[in-house]
């Protein structure tokens, strides 16, 4: 009975997540769907129809009997990156698919659905267990991908000289103004990881000792005003603050600012998915990258904080903030604390200073969803938290995005942290 109940409230869960999918699109016009402004940043149409893919490949194939594909070419050109499946287009080349058509995606779309649903209403009690893990990590698969729909929209409209607004945005509320706070953390002996039977990605775990320093830990994400402050005092002119290689990039791409930050006659803006605005003092500062956070951090006289001690520090607080729900689509002042801490989950993922790397103990999945997590460990730096495009459901404590220490198009800031005096 408790598995019917879990294949019911699945099933429930299916339908909202692939719909959500879909809404997020509503707002585009046909010919935004295959845009690809750069090589990171995949369509709309891509997105939509990958997300598909994966309930294909991974349950339909294999665990429902006689499924015949809508597309057997669709196996080549909507993997990703699954080496142990087979070749794949390249990655690059996504905008160049104006075939299959948008709407094909979406027949797509409806006939996976229709057969998720086939098989969830046969499916025979041996195989429920693993149908219902795998259909669980298809739905969070498709809320990272909602979240990259977004970040990758925003980017691909930013190279609009027209500046196209996605979504009209809300007066932002919240604090003017927060009296900045370092709050002291214990160290010794502490746990950190994914523990409980709810999912998490087989990088969170296993649950494991570490040992802490005494630190504090900055009681807000930095904000605009304050790496405003940054620019202002030469910030990307002096090469003191910067890591080697992120001095290098700076000076190759050219960057005194932000991605999306432009001075007009009024001071500062930006480019937000709801059209250009005047950056917003108490915001969050965000689309900064690991260089630039870690150069901030050297400039402000404090440190980035390592995934563990941001762990430790955050565990014990709800996880509850400005998430895509909120349909902000960007990240807005504080309303109240949340605990001892401002913002701990939604509106930016936060820069930590731990590079990727697996847990001691950890083990990838087997298959071709080992290459799910594992393979990435390399060269990428740890961020947590969520952001203002990660759906509620999706975030915990000990989730671990990661991306490497140049990229700055998703939702990305950071907060401080000292050590202890």
């Amino acid at each position: 009975m408790l598995l019917q109940n879990d294949q019911k409230q699945l099933l429930k869960r299916f339908k909202e997540v692939r719909y959500l999918s879909e809404q997020l699109t509503e707002p585009l016009e046909i010919e935004d769907f295959v845009v690809q402004g750069m090589a990171d940043a995949s369509p709309p149409k891509w997105h939509l129809a990958h997300t598909t893919w994966f309930f294909e490949r991974f349950i339909l194939k294999d665990h429902l009997a006689g499924y015949e594909e809508l597309n057997p070419q669709f196996d080549y050109l909507f993997n990703s990156y699954y080496e142990t499946i087979g070749p794949f287009h390249p990655r690059n080349q996504r905008g160049l698919l104006t075939r299959p058509t948008a709407k094909e995606v979406f027949s797509y779309r409806n006939y996976v659905n229709a057969h998720i649903e086939k098989l969830f209403n046969d499916l025979p009690e041996s195989k429920a267990e693993l149908v219902l893990d795998l259909l669980e990590i298809g739905l969070q698969h498709e809320q990272q991908h909602q979240e990259l729909l977004l970040t990758d929209i925003k980017y691909n409209f930013a190279q609009n000289p027209l500046l196209p607004v996605y979504s009209e945005a809300s007066e932002p509320s919240g604090i003017n103004s927060r009296e900045f706070a370092m709050i002291p953390i214990d160290g010794g002996l502490a746990e950190i990881g994914h523990s409980g039977r709810d999912f998490c990605f087989d990088n969170e775990s296993p649950r494991h000792k570490v040992y802490l320093e005494p630190f504090s830990l900055a009681s807000h994400p930095v904000t605009n005003g304050e790496y405003v402050k940054f620019i202002e005092g030469g910030g990307y002119e002096k090469p003191e603050y910067w890591l080697s290689d992120g001095w290098t990039h700076i000076k190759k791409e050219g960057w005194n600012a932000p991605m999306y930050w432009f001075k007009a006659e009024d001071g500062w803006n930006t480019f937000t998915l709801s059209g250009q605005k005047k950056i917003g003092l108490d915001e969050p500062v965000c689309h900064v990258s690991f260089y630039e956070a870690d150069a901030y951090a050297r400039w402000a006289g404090k440190r980035l904080p390592t995934e563990a001690e941001w762990e430790h520090a955050l565990e014990s607080t709800v996880c509850e903030g400005n998430f895509v729900e909120s349909r902000n689509f960007h990240p807005r002042p504080a309303n109240s604390r949340n605990g001892k801490f401002y913002q701990a989950y939604g509106d930016v993922w936060e820069w930590t200073a731990s590079a990727y790397t697996p847990y001691p103990g950890s083990k990838p999945l087997e298959g071709a969803l080992g290459e799910y997590n594992a393979k990435f460990m390399c060269n990428q730096m740890v961020l947590r938290g969520g952001s203002c495009a990660t759906s509620s459901s999706h975030i915990r404590s000990s989730y671990r995005n990661f991306f490497q220490p140049e990229k700055r198009w998703q939702f990305s800031g950071f907060r401080l942290a000292e050590d202890a005096e």
